[in-house]
């Protein structure tokens, strides 16, 4: 899944495709550089993040995915607004990529039984304003597989299908670096609770603690294809990604290694 912000505000590519010209090439690059997803974006998530109205959302995503979906090019929206879910559905997207899991607005999950999309329910607590106070855990791969897994539960009793609900541990959300860590070892806690696992690390403050104090947030990609390739062992069906070239070649040297296996 390639990851095509259209914010001013992203904190890797803030403000870099805001013009559609500009968004519908980067998502052309990136499919050409193996993408099977674009996902596209019209808030920031990032930590300490404000909400954008309704509108300028609206605005910002609808003209990139109506482009992208008539060019046969597949899309996700990344959004918690169930209006922003359904109008971007009717656009062509596909998929709804929601990080609150459905939390931030109760109409969501009725929005996404009505229109048959699949859905991304991500692990999530709280705003990204204030998520930080809430990395609060007994044990944070059982609190996150038992959350995600009450997350499942609601949506299949809206009438969203069992095969249409993808789950993502929310990476970055109400976590630090360690606990962070402690789910991305796990990952395989995950995938048993039989749905589809994405997982999203790209260029995110944890890796970059593994890099000098200066180095820019494009230097966490190779980090990133390397937690890409560790999940993929781990058996996840997606990962989200900034750079998908590099992703993509790990990702060929990981089956590669698997076939050799066999």
């Amino acid at each position: 899944m390639g990851i095509l912000n259209v914010t001013p505000d992203s904190f890797s590519d803030g403000g870099e495709h805001n013009e559609l010209e500009a968004a519908v090439a980067h998502a052309v690059a990136l499919v050409e550089a193996g993408a099977d997803l674009i996902d596209v974006g019209g808030e920031s998530t990032r930590p300490g993040a404000e909400r954008v109205p309704e509108g300028e959302e609206l605005e910002r995503v609808l003209p990139v995915i109506t482009e992208l979906a008539s060019r046969g090019i597949r899309v996700s929206v990344d959004t918690m607004r169930a209006s922003t879910a359904k109008a971007a559905v009717e656009a062509g997207a596909e998929i709804v990529n929601d990080v609150s899991g459905g939390l931030a607005d109760p109409e969501m999950y009725r929005t996404i039984a009505a229109t048959g999309a699949s859905y991304v329910a991500m692990h999530w607590r709280a705003p990204s304003d204030e998520m930080h106070t809430h990395a609060v855990y007994g044990d944070v791969v059982t609190d996150v597989r038992s959350e995600l897994k009450a997350r499942v539960a609601e949506l299949i009793v809206w009438g969203v299908a069992p095969e249409k609900i993808i789950i993502d541990p929310g990476i970055g959300f109400s976590k630090n670096a360690a606990q962070n860590w402690s789910v991305l070892g796990h990952l395989d806690a995950l995938v048993t609770l039989g749905c589809p696992v994405l997982v999203g690390v790209s260029r995110k403050r944890f890796l970059g603690e593994l890099l000098p104090e200066d180095a820019p947030a494009a230097d966490r990609d190779g980090a990133t294809a390397i937690v890409s390739a560790l999940a993929a062992q781990a058996g996840v069906w997606g990962v989200r990604v900034h750079d998908v070239k590099g992703t993509k070649f790990a990702l060929d040297v990981w089956s590669a290694w698997e076939g050799a296996r066999s």
